[in-house]
């Protein structure tokens, strides 16, 4: 096992390791976005390579990091990062509303999505929720509960990374997937959503 403790450089900034990678494919060392968050982990690469991470407590990998260069062969370890998708709860409509109606509604709002257990962040006028479950079920949440009116959309996790700060993200992906939250719903015509734990 080769002990990795500190990023070389990024794949996707630094114009050195693009030119390394152009002329010699990288070995992939492929995280979830729950292993990314953590300082110290063991993982192969695609090509088998087993690998401890054991970076100062504060970093966190970042896809693209290079972790490790064999100058025999020319070949760099590249960290992929695999991020969920992300809901978009768009709020700016809010913004016109009287201050009464802003209040409740962020209540309510804040109520349903901590019903079902989901993580989120609140930046500027946009709330992030990783997906944990089906598209169509976080849809029908925000139906159930009357937020239909709510422009959303659902976007790949990479794309919302540059708008977050660390501790956002880690709190937005850290972990994400070992959420024991199970929704579902039912189909019939007034379609409820009941939650187990």
């Amino acid at each position: 096992m080769i002990i990795v403790e500190k990023v070389l450089g990024n794949i996707k900034r630094d114009a050195l390791w693009q030119a390394r990678a152009a002329a010699n494919p990288a070995d992939m060392l492929e995280l979830t976005q729950w292993e990314a968050q953590k300082s110290r982990c063991r993982k192969r690469t695609r090509a088998g390579l087993e690998l401890g991470i054991a970076l100062p407590r504060q970093q966190l990998l970042q896809d693209g990091d290079v972790v490790l260069w064999d100058e025999q062969q020319a070949r760099a370890v590249v960290v992929k990062i695999q991020l969920r998708a992300v809901m978009v709860i768009h709020l700016e409509s809010l913004l016109a509303q009287e201050r009464h109606s802003l209040m409740r509604i962020s209540f309510e709002l804040g109520h349903a999505l901590g019903n079902q257990h989901w993580k989120a962040v609140l930046k500027d006028t946009r709330i992030y929720i990783p997906l944990t479950v089906a598209t169509h079920v976080m849809e029908a949440v925000m139906k159930t509960h009357g937020f239909h009116y709510l422009p959303y959309s659902f976007v790949p996790g990479e794309s919302v990374l540059p708008a977050l700060t660390q501790a956002e993200a880690r709190l937005l992906f850290g972990g994400a997937e070992d959420a024991a939250t199970h929704v579902h719903v039912a189909h019939a015509a007034d379609q409820q959503v009941t939650q187990e734990k």
